[in-house]
């Protein structure tokens, strides 16, 4: 039997027979009291090949559905759509390296009779194990910090996504308000409890998707409507490092294969779910961007050129809920980390859980009000952040673990079926880093944080209410003159 084959069912042996965190296994350890195809089970117990594609296309788009638009505006439509399709197969085939490299890692702990119970493996603990603490030091640093301001991106949309529904409050009350709602997530004891919170987050954002499409396309071309990007470089870099930010949601990969009931398959998944993903995401900014063209360089979220009525109220509603699931999806590996750091990971009250999580929130929420850019933070993050954590580190991390010959003959995984040879797949690793390295970290680095920098300067940091329309005031009604004197009689 081949080594790889071997590891594989070492890993679905292991993942049958051990504990997986939070508290779900003891429905497990009951099976012969309660039926597998339970009302609690089916809602809450994921682990299946369905549940992970579920978790990554969810997780994929949320947010950045309703800033796509103001990408394309800043790109061009071909740029737009090129990029879409060139960062989207970019992603997915590191989120294909992210799951080799996890298996790898996993085999040869398990070779060690290693046991995974109640502990959710984390990618800087793969880096670690296959790569050494150095390596482990980078990879928790980028994953936190991406991870940090993803849940950040996420509150500061909620704000602005109600704030189309109702204006009598301004962004930063509403930023209090969600970060309190969205701190609730600390009760969610894992990836593998987020089974229905995938599927229906799903729904939510197809919905709001065609929405866009469909309410842009029966608006029609607003008047005198200009379509003249690109026309400056530094918008042309910041719209493309949003769109390196769309796909490059795998941040939490390795905790969602940790949560499947068979790893290994789920090599392709990813790839998948971005296929679904170009559905949602290619029609829905065309079509915005051909309604409204210029008009989007000001506004950042979508909603706000769209007509108010009861379909975009119901979008609205919609796309808050998935921000609220993908705030737990973002924020769940930060809980795992804190609790490793302060020593409660193993405990099994969700309750005790939930209160050592809470920490993780507030820094999260102080944030979100001190830069409420909807929009061109994600291009920030997506530049300073996600080109390393999702591009450059897992190519560099693929590369260096099977640069021996020994390590290539004993690999847990062979190179996939479309691409055989240990050196296509090292070229591509290197054009990978280059190419994210100069354009999405360099050039998308000094245009991201040129345009962050003019938000800051432009609205300050705190802003009570980034993009609001000025209020009109009152009418000033003009005082009645004065009464005049009546003459003196002589």
């Amino acid at each position: 039997m081949s080594r790889e084959k071997q590891g594989e069912e070492a890993i679905v042996m292991n993942n049958e027979a051990e504990n997986i965190e939070g508290g779900t296994r003891e429905e497990e350890n009951n099976n012969n009291n309660h039926s597998m195809f339970s009302v609690k089970s089916f809602l809450w117990h994921g682990g299946s090949v369905w549940d992970a594609w579920f978790s990554c296309a969810s997780n994929q788009v949320a947010q950045v559905l309703l800033t796509l638009p103001y990408s394309f505006s800043q790109l061009g439509m071909v740029s737009g759509i090129v990029l879409q399709v060139f960062y989207g197969i970019m992603g997915s085939w590191t989120a294909y390296l992210i799951s080799v490299l996890y298996v790898e890692y996993r085999s040869r702990k398990e070779k060690e009779n290693v046991n995974f119970k109640n502990h959710v493996i984390q990618w800087f603990e793969v880096l670690d194990g296959l790569l050494g603490k150095y390596w482990k030091a980078v990879g928790l640093a980028f994953n936190c910090t991406f991870l940090l301001f993803g849940s950040v991106i996420q509150l500061i949309a909620c704000a602005s996504n109600i704030y189309y529904i109702n204006d009598k409050l301004d962004k930063r009350t509403w930023t209090y308000i969600f970060g309190a709602c969205c701190a609730t997530t600390v009760f969610i004891p894992s990836f593998h409890n987020y089974r229905i919170w995938s599927f229906l987050g799903l729904g939510m954002t197809t919905y709001t998707a065609w929405y866009l499409a469909i309410a842009a396309l029966l608006h029609g071309q607003a008047e005198n409507v200009t379509h003249s990007g690109p026309t400056k470089l530094v918008l042309y870099f910041t719209g493309a490092t949003n769109i390196l930010y769309t796909f490059g949601g795998h941040a939490v990969t390795v905790e969602i294969m940790h949560a499947m009931w068979k790893p290994q398959k789920f090599k392709y998944i990813y790839l998948l779910a971005t296929l679904y993903v170009f559905t949602l995401t290619i029609p829905s900014a065309a079509a915005v961007y051909w309604a409204f063209g210029d008009e989007l360089l000001n506004h950042s979220n979508a909603f706000s050129l769209l007509p108010k009525n009861g379909f975009r109220d119901a979008a609205v509603i919609l796309m808050l809920i998935h921000q609220f699931i993908t705030f737990g999806f973002a924020c769940t590996p930060l809980y795992f980390v804190w609790e490793k750091v302060i020593g409660m990971h193993d405990t099994k009250s969700i309750c005790m859980r939930a209160l050592a999580r809470l920490p993780v929130v507030i820094p999260i929420w102080f944030l979100a009000i001190i830069f409420p850019f909807f929009g061109p933070i994600n291009s920030a993050v997506g530049a300073l952040l996600v080109s390393f954590t999702v591009y450059i580190i897992p190519s560099l991390a693929h590369m260096l673990t099977y640069r021996k010959s020994s390590a290539r003959q004993n690999a847990a995984e062979k190179p996939p079926f479309f691409m055989p040879s240990w050196t296509a797949m090292y070229v591509t690793n290197a054009f990978i880093v280059v190419w994210v390295l100069v354009v999405g970290f360099g050039f998308g680095g000094w245009a991201s944080m040129t345009n962050f920098i003019k938000q800051i300067d432009t609205f300050g940091l705190f802003a009570k209410c980034y993009q609001c329309k000025p209020s009109t005031p009152p009418p000033v009604v003009a005082a009645a003159p004065p009464p005049r004197p009546h003459a003196l009689p002589h």
